[in-house]
């Protein structure tokens, strides 16, 4: 069968999709693959969710004929949030699909090629804002020369990614700079242009995605003094658990962290995530103490390490000397939908980019992560790793 641009354009819509979205559902990021995902939540464009704190106050104790206690209910607060647009996109050209228009074996090999690409694409984007607080920032400048810039780190960057320079007000200095590479010893990009109006202090983002980010842990654990919406000062209930050990973590800081969050929040965390540093800090601790390293496999295949039955995952985005103690119960990614295909009037999702002899085909889904409880969360920072 000759390969056109109607096959592919079914295969996208009937072979790809379901494989897709279910890989970007699942295998981003053990966190994410934990959480539930849900539209329950979703008014138009915007996430609103009930929250209830504390507990309904219509209970008591009384003498044998006297008063009952006062009907109560539960205390709500509205959470509320911006559905943010998440993309992924591929390109074919028209060379290469009138190459293998007589091989469909060859017409398939280039699918599964681009949609290899957009899965490394956006586990590390998805993966990555899933750490942040919504704003996008990667990184802050240090200095510039010319198309090299020295950052406070590039943890969140990576070769082929397009960025922003911007100031903190977020007007844009420098749009749409792709990295050409990477020096994570001395923590440097060299850029597509020139960004030498770059000043110490600005900061770098994903193109366009400036304060169009997942709101993520960050956002939770952050300096902020609002989360969803409300004021975290007003509403102590939205202050999670937060310690600095500044150096080696014991047993007794994790235990104690547990227990104080199952004593504020009446839940228990059931998921740990920590730099690759304080997993190996773990492990040297369990190992002078003779515990014996117990290993389970997660949701998405994931094989982790545990600590009296939790799970303890080290992820790439997760910052230094850092770990969060979660229940993941407690977050919902709240979607429109899950991924689809932008399609056009005529229902195709290949389209010719106006110019160029290139076609291409975008997934999109409307969501956006919401915890619940965030008093049932918390975070160890300063940990010294290994």
């Amino acid at each position: 069968m000759a390969v056109t641009l109607t096959n592919a354009d079914k295969a996208l819509k009937t072979l790809y999709l379901d494989v897709v979205a279910s890989q970007l559902n699942t295998e981003i990021n053990p966190f994410l693959s934990a959480v539930k995902q849900s539209t329950d939540d979703v008014w138009g464009k915007e996430v609103r969710k009930l929250a209830i704190y504390g507990v309904n106050g219509g209970i008591g104790a009384g003498t044998e004929d006297g008063d009952l206690p006062d009907a109560t209910g539960n205390n709500y607060e509205q959470f509320v949030l911006t559905l943010k647009n998440l993309y992924g996109t591929i390109e074919i050209s028209d060379k290469a699909i009138r190459a293998s228009e007589n091989n469909s074996g060859a017409f398939v090999s280039l699918l599964n090629a681009e949609m290899e690409g957009l899965l490394k694409a956006s586990s590390f984007n998805f993966g990555r804002m899933l750490f942040g607080d919504g704003s996008g920032e990667l990184a802050k400048i240090v200095s510039v020369s010319e198309n090299v810039a020295v950052l406070d780190t590039v943890k969140n960057l990576i070769e082929g990614m397009v960025i922003d320079v911007r100031k903190n007000s977020g007007e844009t200095v420098h749009g749409a700079k792709r990295i050409v590479s990477v020096d994570r010893k001395n923590k440097s990009v060299v850029l597509s242009g020139s960004v030498e109006d770059a000043v110490e202090g600005d900061i770098v983002t994903v193109q366009g995605s400036y304060n169009n980010e997942i709101t993520g842990l960050k956002a939770i654990f952050g300096e902020g003094n609002t989360l969803y919406g409300l004021n975290k000062e007003t509403h102590g209930w939205l202050n999670p658990y937060k310690k600095e050990v500044e150096g080696e973590i014991t047993e007794l800081d994790i235990q104690t962290a547990l227990d104080t969050i199952e004593e504020q929040s009446g839940g228990a965390v059931n998921f740990i995530i920590c730099s690759w540093g304080v997993r190996r800090a773990l492990q040297k601790l369990f190992a002078e103490n003779k515990r014996n390293i117990d290993t389970e496999v997660l949701a998405g295949g994931y094989r982790a390490m545990t600590y009296n039955g939790i799970p303890i995952v080290a992820d790439r985005f997760c910052p230094e000397g850092t770990m969060y103690l979660l229940n993941t119960n407690d977050f919902t990614l709240c979607q429109l939908c899950d991924w689809q295909w932008l399609e056009g009037e005529d229902g195709k999702v290949l389209k010719q980019i106006a110019g160029k002899p290139v076609y291409t085909a975008t997934l999109v889904k409307y969501a956006d992560l919401i915890c619940a409880r965030p008093i049932g969360q918390g975070m160890i920072s300063g940990i010294t790793e290994a």
